[in-house]
């Protein structure tokens, strides 16, 4: 038996993935950055060791600033290996491209032909990617500018984002209970 999902899902799953996409690329984009921020003292760091061992003559003059340029480097080093913005820039980039990639696969089903099958399949990717996702490594601003563009545009948006943009103050429209009498009485 073939059931086929309804284009409403299609489309809520197909938004999220977007969002998704557009997270992803963005916190690439902000560790990019940061890692470009920590390699440059480190190239000026190495660059000022050359110039001031091939200035002086006497190695004990260059001893001191030697020690000072080696202590710096080894610091930002080890703030680097702390921080990891080359594996987080990495990371991002890889689920940016992936949910990309989901994307366009489930745009490429036609209208209303997705069966049952194919749609868990395409939830069970989009969930497994995110769970590779911190949602703490991205900034702030940034989830919640595009959960805000994303409501404000009538999209959905992936759980993850809810609250970010207080979206939990809103109440459900829950199934009520209200025609079921209550009773203590044990049948």
């Amino acid at each position: 038996m073939l059931i086929i999902i309804s284009m409403k899902s299609k489309l809520k799953l197909l938004d999220k993935c977007e969002c998704m996409t557009l997270l992803c690329t963005r916190a690439s984009t902000h560790w990019s950055f940061i890692k470009f921020c920590f390699n440059i003292p480190l190239v000026l760091t190495s660059s000022c060791m050359c110039i001031i061992n091939s200035i002086s003559d006497d190695a004990n003059s260059v001893k001191v600033p030697n020690i000072v340029v080696n202590a710096v480097s080894v610091l930002l080093m080890s703030i680097t290996n702390s921080v990891k913005p080359s594996e987080k820039f990495d990371v991002f980039k890889r689920l940016s491209q992936q949910f990309m990639e989901l994307s366009q696969e489930i745009d490429s089903i036609e209208e209303d032909n997705i069966t049952k099958e194919q749609y868990d399949m395409f939830v069970l990717k989009y969930e497994n990617l995110l769970r590779d996702c911190a949602f703490e490594e991205i900034p702030q601003s940034y989830k919640t500018s595009i959960a805000q563009a994303y409501q404000n545009a009538n999209r959905s948006i992936p759980i993850q984002l809810n609250g970010t943009i207080g979206n939990v103050v809103k109440k459900r429209e829950s199934k009520t209970l209200s025609h079921i009498e209550m009773s203590s009485e044990i049948v």
